[in-house]
Order: structure tokens, then sequence, then C-alpha cells
């Protein structure tokens, strides 16, 4: 095999801080991707008379986010996983975790096209839109649900490739398919004048493309990484019990954060399409911060699922802190930068001189989200890398029900405002619950991966 070995406790804080850097740039660079096709999308969109259909796109975006993000697992446990087997130099035990995921990517793929019907229903009364906006998401959907088992493998490849630490993979794939999405996206709507379909094809042509452009590179990848695929170990009945619990617990997680943005449109969509086409734009803020501090989040869980697997405790307190210190740096930069230019981002993204009003007065959220939310994304980072789920799970559970229960209470006494109050403190409480278990995580490290049952 010819990989570069583990770091170990010998390396000084500079070159220590470059393997962080190494990791992380590119893994800012992928994710960075993804909330700009989604500030495309919402620009593009946002050029269309009224705000039905910027309301239609954050609707049908919400519930593919439900189903997608439900099964992120296929990314997470498949990085977390992985980078012990990398750890502990498995090369064959590698090979097998990439086609265990990408098995179960197209089998849930499959079941989600097959469940489309249902989950258009149980959507359209969860959320209740207008009369206005459901027709154009229903048109969406029904397109957008074809790409789910492209999607799904896409998923499980880049969490192969973050496992493995081959982030220029991850970031070629993520930029091809999100440059190509982001491209058809104006071809086909302000091109063609598909409208909100064409957004939809756009992404659906581009998840398939990427799949095929991620086989092509998880191959070249594989023939560095040496050993072979051998049925017996893909097969092995106790590895399969450990991913499907380890995913059990991520799928728990996802459904509960999937949920809090559920509620969170939900009561948006209540106060009228003025209010949900200003949350969706903002929330275009909060993901694109997300998706860039984790990029150090996902090079903690490289970091620290390779030294779970090389049983180094000093390599992963060393990983903590590098990353915790650089994504709180970048955290800080990002709220300055919305103080700044907060007002110019929203000009940006929509034409509606309503929507643009309602936006401007909730800016505040956006300067302060960002602080708050940093240590919930490093932690989880760590938290999978490590593949101590069951917590993780444990803390979204209980910040989601803090979120539910004050919501009524901060909707009723400030409107749109308690609405984002609440919201920042779900993501506050995520860091602060996994913050109190992250001691007993590090005195675990050294002493091999926990049973999952």
């Amino acid at each position: 095999m010819t990989e570069t070995p583990p770091a170990s406790s010998t390396i000084d804080a500079r070159a220590f801080n470059r393997r962080v850097w190494a990791l992380a740039l590119p893994i800012m660079a992928t994710n960075v991707t993804i909330p700009l096709l989604g500030l495309v999308d919402t620009a593009v969109v946002g050029r269309l008379p009224g705000a039905e259909y910027m309301g239609a796109v954050a609707i049908a975006a919400v519930i593919m986010n439900v189903l997608y993000a439900s099964l992120n697992f296929l990314r997470m446990g498949t990085t977390g996983l992985t980078a012990q087997s990398f750890g502990a130099r498995d090369s064959d035990q590698m090979r097998s975790w990439l086609a265990r995921a990408c098995i179960l990517s197209v089998v849930l793929g499959l079941a989600l096209v097959a469940l489309q019907v249902p989950v258009l229903r149980l959507s359209h009364w969860l959320m209740a839109p207008s009369d206005a906006v459901w027709p154009l998401t229903e048109s969406y959907f029904q397109i957008r649900i074809w790409g789910a088992p492209a999607a799904l493998l896409n998923f499980a490849l880049l969490g192969w490739f973050f496992g493995v630490q081959d982030m220029r993979s991850a970031l070629y794939a993520q930029v091809f398919l999100n440059g190509m999405n982001i491209v058809l996206d104006v071809w086909f709507v302000l091109g063609l004048g598909w409208g909100v379909d064409g957004v939809a094809w756009a992404t659906i042509i581009s998840e398939y493309s990427a799949v095929l452009l991620g086989f092509w590179l998880a191959a070249r990848r594989l023939g560095h990484l040496g050993g072979r695929w051998r049925w017996d170990r893909i097969r092995d009945t106790s590895r399969i019990r450990r991913m499907l619990g380890v995913n059990r617990d991520i799928f728990m997680r996802s459904i509960c954060l999937q949920a809090a943005f559920v509620i969170f449109t939900s009561a948006g969509t209540r106060m009228g399409d003025d209010v949900l086409a200003a949350n969706a734009l903002l929330l275009q803020f909060t993901m694109f911060t997300a998706y860039a501090l984790d990029g150090f989040a996902n090079a903690a869980e490289a970091m620290a699922g390779e030294a779970v697997g090389a049983h180094d405790q000093d390599l992963f307190r060393r990983a903590v802190k590098v990353n915790t210190v650089w994504g709180v740096l970048f955290a800080l930069v990002f709220s300055m930068a919305y103080w700044a230019f907060g007002t110019h981002i929203v000009n940006l993204l929509s034409t509606v001189t309503e929507v643009r009003e309602m936006a401007y007065v909730h800016l505040v959220w956006m300067i302060a989200l960002p602080v708050v939310s940093v240590w919930s994304y490093l932690l989880d980072g760590v938290f999978i890398g490590a593949t101590w789920t069951r917590e993780m799970r444990n803390g979204m559970a209980i910040s989601l029900a803090v979120f539910a229960v004050l919501l009524p209470w901060a909707t009723a006494t400030w409107g749109n405002q308690g609405l984002w109050a609440a919201f920042t403190l779900f993501l506050g409480m995520r860091g602060i619950t996994m913050a109190v278990m992250y001691p007993r995580l590090v005195r675990g490290v050294g002493q091999g991966p926990r049973p999952e049952t």
C-alpha cells in the first residue's frame, strides 16, 4: 500500500496544522458548492414573477432535504467506519465498506421512488402550502424523486472518499455535480423557460452524471489502496450489524434534525407566502455557513476515525483541538461578513420588494448563527468519526424537544423573530449536549470501537 502513514503524536504543531488544512480545504471547497447551488436556485427562481415560485422551491427543497438528509447516514456512517479501517490499514475492509454502502444506497433509492405518492400526500398535510404554491411543488417533486438512487450513491461515494482521506476525489465529484447543476439550472429556467420543472431536471441529470464520475474516481483510488474484493468480508454479518447500528442512530438523529426544519418551515408557511419566501432566502445564509464550516467538521471526522482505528488518543485530542480552533475563527469571519454585507446578499437573491424587506429585519439572526452553531458542526464530526452515534442521536433528540416546546410561545410572542430565536437555541443546544458527553468519548479512545446494538 502506498498511503501516507497516520499522523503521529510526534508531529509538530505547524505540520499538524498543515495536515488539517490539507484535509479541510478541499472539503470546504467541496461543501461550498452545495449551498452555492441553493443560492443559484433561489436567485434564478427569485426572478420569476411572484413569491409563489420561490415558495414552491422552498417547500420542495424541504421535502427532498427531509428524505435525503434522513438517509445521510450513507455519507456519515460510511466516513466513520471507513476512516477506522483506514487507521487500522485494512484495505480489504475499506473496499467492503464501499460495497455495502453502495448496495444499501440503491435499495433505499428505489424505495423512495416507490413511495413518492404517500410522501407527497403527507408533505401537503404537514406543511399546508397555499393553492398557488402546491401545484408547482408537486410538479418539481415528481421529477426530482427519480434521481433518488443516484443521489444516495453520491452520498456513499462522498463518505468513502472522506474516510480514506481522498479529499481531491471528493472535490472533483462534488464540483462536477453542482457545477453541471448550476449551468443546467440557468439554461433550463432562464434560457428555455421551463420554470420550477427546469430546476428539477437540472438536478436529476447532474446526479446521474456524477455517479459515473464517482465510480471512476473510486476505481482509481482503489488501485492505490491495494487489497481485493472479498465477498465473504462484504457479507460479514457482524460488520453488517455494526453498519446498521451506526446507520440507525444517525438516521434517527437526522430525522430529528429534519423535523426541526419541517417545523420551522411549517411555522413560516402559516405566517404567509412573503414570510415563507423570506425565511427560505435567509436559510441560504445558514446553509452556506454550515457547509463551509463543515470542512473542519469533516476533517475532524476523518482524523478522529483514523485515531480510533489506530488506538491513538493523543492524535484524537490534537485533531479535535486544531479543527475546533480553525472552525471557530472562520465562524467569526462569517458573522462579520453577514453584518457588513447581509443586505447586499439579500438583494442579490431576490428582486421581490416584500421578500427583501422581510429578510432585512431578520438579518441579526444570520450574524449570530455562525458562532452559535459551529460547536454542533464540529462535535458532529468528532462523534461520527468515532462512531459514537448513540450519544449524538440522544443529544439531537433533547435539542429538538427543547425547540418544539419553546416554539409556540416564541412565535405567539414575537412572530417570525420568535421563530428564528427558537431555531438559534436549537442549534446551540446541539453543541451543548455533545460537549457534555465529550470527556467520556476521549477516555474511550484507545479501547477500540464499541459494538453497536
